[in-house]
């Protein structure tokens, strides 16, 4: 007799996991048993997934983005245009699969384009782009 095996699905949040945990001890059944089928559980679970979302892999840079972003990082800047943060963050936000929204917080915006420009390094690298 074939046993089955149920394939581990990689969690896409706090929800999923919540879920994984339940199964594993027992503690959705139980649930399930008191409450029956419409306990609430996937609702929650869905919830909290867009709550609490992992990190997944980042896409590719566009060309269009990659030259931009070439651009951008040949001049030192001390100072973040409006229009250069919302290019950047319409960057990050795509690639990192992300929906940040514009700050006047000068840290917050440091750190982005300190996420965006090891992105932009990195593809420069994998490319074997010379610096200019």
């Amino acid at each position: 007799m074939a046993s089955k095996r149920k394939t581990k699905k990689k969690s896409k949040g706090l929800g999923d996991s919540v879920e994984k945990f339940t199964e594993a001890t027992g503690i959705k059944k139980i649930v399930k048993w008191i409450a029956g089928d419409d306990c609430g559980c996937e609702a929650r679970k869905i919830k909290l997934n867009q709550m609490f979302k992992y990190k997944s892999n980042p896409e590719c840079l566009i060309e269009s983005e990659y030259l931009y972003l070439k651009e951008f990082f040949k001049i030192e800047k001390q100072t973040l245009k409006q229009d250069e943060q919302i290019k950047i963050l319409s960057i990050s936000n795509r690639v990192f699969k992300e929906n940040k929204k514009a700050s006047s917080c000068g840290s917050c915006a440091r750190e982005l384009i300190n996420q965006v420009k090891r992105l932009y390094e990195v593809y420069k690298e994998e490319h074997n782009e010379s610096q200019d």
